[in-house]
């Protein structure tokens, strides 16, 4: 190894000017930084000691003492859920949910109830007011309240989707069968299907053309649903943008994809004596004339005709009753939705579908309140089953057979009853 000899090393003074140049051009950029930063750091958040503990005693005392400040029906008015069954849902989410668990924080002091943070929750999903709108009454920072919402939400879809998500079960079916024919008296009848708009506020500017429509004018996020006459919604499919119509929809929705894959149950029946595979839905004009399809004719002509119409476009306002009835129980999807991304509002609008068929369930009034898995059977599916589904002339012979069942006298419910 070859070392530097004397010469190579700078004299004393050399590195005493060079360290001490070093240390004034260290000293200057410090300086000039501490400037700048003085000169463009924000002021920093106060720190707001909200005292929890007392607002959980409010609300405790308020709604779920013994005796509490206010009765059944405001409870029931304010959180849109009867208080047994709100328990219930805490109650589960407390169990399963670690997030929900009351703990304590860095300081020592006990963290918020399960009560308070599903409180918090539904008094979001019932009115669709800012997240901060009851910091004042539950002592909840506005970060903490989009963290319940997000948390809770996600909860509910996996604790009872399985049961309020479901799909029609030859149990469901044999029932839906036998309400809709008492009912409207439309033997087959699965349901109505339609398609609605919920408003994103803050979709991103680069999305708004997709998520824009010229008759609307506002960035909307299509659902698609299937409702019985319970108003009991048996099929959504949420998260097309709002620019197509009912037919995109359609196309991109899995309403049959239980049937052509072979796991669909076995649900035939008979109209004037006629053999049908499989149960039909109610539409408007817009839908194409599948098998599957009852659509009202444009231009009745003969009495029976007329009177077909009449109860066709009379039992097809379920699905749009029950699209009024989950937006007015369900503030937040009525008003333009504040979530910043679409993931988070799938997540709510799930959440509010499962508590709306849940309280149909708790009140007495589902059609089909049991659920009855289908034992596991041979997937067999036709070669043909595409074909099947889109077969017009099924269409208009299933639509000739019901205008015929119509025109035999039936004594029909009238249109404006609800």
């Amino acid at each position: 190894m070859e070392f530097p000899t004397d010469s190579t090393f700078p004299m004393s003074s050399d590195v005493d000017s060079e360290s001490s140049s070093d240390n004034d051009t260290l000293n200057y950029f410090v300086s000039m930084y501490n400037e700048l930063d003085a000169e463009s750091s924000r002021p920093k958040k106060k720190m707001v000691d909200r005292d929890r503990i007392r607002a959980n005693e409010v609300l405790m005392n308020d709604y779920f003492v013994e005796n509490p400040l206010y009765n059944a029906e405001t409870f029931r008015d304010r959180f849109r859920l009867p208080k047994e069954l709100l328990l219930k849902i805490v109650g589960d989410i407390e169990a399963s949910e670690e997030w929900f668990q009351e703990r304590y924080d860095a300081r020592g002091k006990p963290s918020f109830t399960p009560i308070q943070k599903c409180t918090s929750v539904i008094r979001q999903l019932a009115t669709g007011n800012p997240l901060d709108q009851y910091d004042e009454y539950l002592a909840m920072s506005e970060r903490t309240s989009r963290e319940c919402l997000q948390f809770f939400c996600n909860a509910v879809i996996k604790l009872y989707a399985n049961e309020f998500l479901r799909k029609p079960t030859s149990h469901d079916i044999s029932r839906i069968y036998a309400a809709h024919e008492a009912r409207w008296h439309f033997p087959g009848m699965l349901g109505s299907i339609y398609c609605t708009h919920i408003e994103w506020k803050n979709c991103p500017r680069e999305l708004r053309g997709a998520y824009v429509r010229g008759d609307i004018k506002r960035p909307t996020i299509i659902l698609e649903a299937v409702a019985s006459n319970d108003l009991w919604i048996w099929h959504s499919y949420f998260g097309v943008p709002g620019s197509n119509n009912d037919i995109n929809v359609l196309h991109t929705s899995p309403l049959f994809q239980s049937v052509t894959d072979g796991t669909a149950p076995s649900s035939p029946f008979y109209v004037n004596g006629r053999h049908y595979r499989r149960g039909f839905y109610l539409v408007d004009g817009i839908y194409p004339s599948w098998s599957v399809f009852v659509k009202a004719p444009s231009f009745p002509v003969e009495a029976k005709e007329k009177a077909f119409k009449k109860l066709q476009e009379s039992s097809r306002k379920d699905v749009e009753r029950a699209f009024g009835v989950l937006k007015g129980r369900w503030g937040i999807l009525h008003r333009p939705v504040r979530s910043m991304t679409k993931k988070s509002i799938h997540s709510i609008v799930y959440a509010c579908i499962i508590l709306h068929n849940m309280l149909i369930k708790h009140d007495g009034r589902a059609i089909s309140p049991d659920w009855v898995p289908d034992p596991p059977t041979q997937v067999q599916v036709p070669q043909d089953i595409h074909l099947q589904l889109r077969n017009e002339e099924t269409h208009f012979q299933l639509r000739f057979d019901l205008i015929e069942l119509v025109g035999l006298g039936l004594e029909f419910p009238d249109s404006d009853e609800e």
